[in-house]
């Protein structure tokens, strides 16, 4: 029996062409429309449809490639949301609907926290992150693929307002020198 170990990821060819059959087990339902497209400056790795009719974009990164990725995700959504419309009229059988909006998939072996922080200030659907990892099984070459990962949230959400006690300094009106006027317009 050989031994699973962890492995480098092939030329970006032929991980691309391993996950090509795949892409449904990261976004389900996934129409695959377009490989390869040139969008903003660089290619976007796949253009899909949702089920809903909404545009996603796969892009692939490379080891410690994550966080410069987000920009790249960020400048191609900016690119394709204006072209959508014109797809559905050129290509009507795309299922894309106008309005559904575009979010973007970001495919690496790991996420930064950074990155993880930069995506989730973002809010939903807007960035998605998920993880391959390349496994040998003696001379097979395996992709493992953990679907949509979860960001953590940057920090609790600060405490609302009125739940916090009011801010008393300890200083009394003879300390501040304040005019009967002064006093009654502080409330």
């Amino acid at each position: 029996m050989s031994e699973v170990e962890l492995r480098v990821a092939p030329a970006r060819a032929h991980l691309i062409e391993q996950l090509r059959p795949r892409l449904g087990e990261l976004v389900h339902g996934l129409h695959v429309i377009a490989e390869g497209l040139l969008g903003a400056d660089s290619k976007i790795d796949f253009v899909g449809v949702e089920p809903t009719g909404r545009v996603v974009l796969i892009l692939l990164g490379e080891p410690g490639e994550d966080l410069q990725l987000v920009g790249q995700a960020l400048a191609q959504r900016a690119w394709v949301e204006p072209r959508v419309r014109d797809w559905i009229q050129m290509a009507p059988s795309i299922a894309a609907r106008p309005g559904a909006g575009v979010r973007v998939l970001l495919l690496c072996p790991s996420f930064c926290t950074q990155t993880e922080a930069a995506v989730a200030s973002l809010g939903d659907g807007v960035i998605s992150l998920a993880r391959y990892r390349c496994l040998r099984d003696g001379t097979d070459m395996h992709l493992l693929l953990e679907g949509e990962a979860r960001t953590r949230p940057l920090q609790p959400s600060p405490p609302e307002m009125s739940a916090l006690p009011p801010f008393r300094t300890g200083l009394t009106d003879e300390d501040l020198g304040l005019t009967d006027e002064e006093r009654s317009a502080l409330g």
